[in-house]
């Protein structure tokens, strides 16, 4: 949707979706037929732009929004060209200056994630380790799209998908679940896969 468009009908949409969504029957059997279900509708006027990212905030959906949006979505009606034009400028993938400039900061984000977490668990903050442990991991998926010039998913979910068949490193996703596998939580062992995470880190991106 045009930016100016969305700008001024956006209250407007979403109060119809409200009252369609509480009224229509089919999404009323949706409700009933799991715990959970549940459809969103979001709107996007192709404005994308890197949102903020801090030294705790875990990585940024600039890359998430491109590809969900213009990558991994059908377009089930067109009016004008804006979704074209919109294509032609993002795709395959932004341009090199971006993505080596993004490269670099999502690289340093996580490994000043990493560097924290061997000082943390000498004080005994093992969650505050693992917390950065975890925002790291996801900051080496951002890292190992960017590094790659394709658009993930998602970064907490379809992992092994978008590793095995989007990315082709089937290896890698072996090496994954095993950076989480903590077994004496207060321990060294969560600076342990720290190191095992930052030479992953330096291999692949």
């Amino acid at each position: 949707m045009l930016p100016e468009v969305l700008a001024v009908k956006r209250e407007e949409l979403e109060r119809w979706w409200g009252d369609l969504y509480q009224a229509e029957p089919a999404f009323q059997a949706l409700r009933r037929l799991a715990k959970l279900s549940h459809v969103d509708l979001e709107f996007a006027d192709g404005c994308f732009a890197p949102g903020p990212h801090s030294w705790t905030s875990g990585p940024d959906a600039f890359e998430l929004e491109i590809g969900n949006t213009l990558v991994y979505s059908a377009a089930l009606w067109e009016r004008g060209d804006t979704l074209k034009r919109l294509k032609a400028r993002w795709l395959p993938y932004y341009g090199e200056e971006l993505r080596q400039e993004r490269l670099a900061m999502v690289r340093r984000f996580c490994f000043n994630n990493l560097e924290h977490i061997p000082p943390y668990v000498e004080r005994g903050l093992y969650f505050q380790a693992f917390n950065r442990l975890y925002d790291a991991l996801r900051e080496f998926l951002q890292a190992l799209f960017i590094a790659r010039r394709t658009y993930p998913i998602a970064s907490d979910t379809w992992i092994p998908e978008q590793l095995v068949e989007l990315l082709g490193l089937p290896e890698l996703y072996r090496e994954l679940p095993t950076l989480l596998e903590i077994r004496q939580f207060e321990s060294q062992e969560i600076a342990d896969r720290a190191r095992e995470l930052w030479r992953l880190v330096e291999a692949y991106t």
